[in-house]
């Protein structure tokens, strides 16, 4: 008696938006925009502080 193949469940809404969200990341990578790490890393690390810093721009 063979098993029945197991089936994935269904996509929930978060999964689609996660994988709209990562599709549009790469295609902006592959269209050469990105931050620099250090200019990210400043952004990040300035979080809750007196001094926050504005989010980085993409060039």
């Amino acid at each position: 008696m063979a098993l029945p193949s197991p089936q994935s469940p269904p996509d929930t809404a978060e999964d689609v938006a996660f994988r709209r969200t990562v599709a549009e990341g790469v295609a902006s990578l592959d269209a050469g925009r990105s931050t620099p790490y250090e200019d990210a890393r400043r952004w990040l690390l300035s979080w809750g502080t007196e001094n926050e810093l504005p989010p980085p721009e993409c060039p």
